[in-house]
């Protein structure tokens, strides 16, 4: 299990993978807005999106919890 923290603190603006899919090392698995930029958070490795503990529009703070990889 390997826990994926937001790197900076702003708004979720897009979410654009789901529970159950497989993802690669590098594929954005979260998108925060923050000073009016989008900051994409990308898987740390290749696994399963276990869960997604945001949703869009959730404010997120730098180091959050926001998801979980297989």
């Amino acid at each position: 299990m390997k826990k994926v923290l937001a790197e900076v603190s702003g708004s979720v603006w897009e979410i654009p993978v789901s529970v159950g899919q497989a993802v690669a090392e590098g594929d954005v698995l979260v998108v925060v807005e923050s000073m009016k930029m989008e900051i994409p958070v990308e898987a740390p490795a290749a696994g399963t999106v276990r869960e997604v503990l945001v949703a869009k529009g959730d404010t997120v703070s730098d180091g959050q919890w926001i998801a979980t990889l297989d």
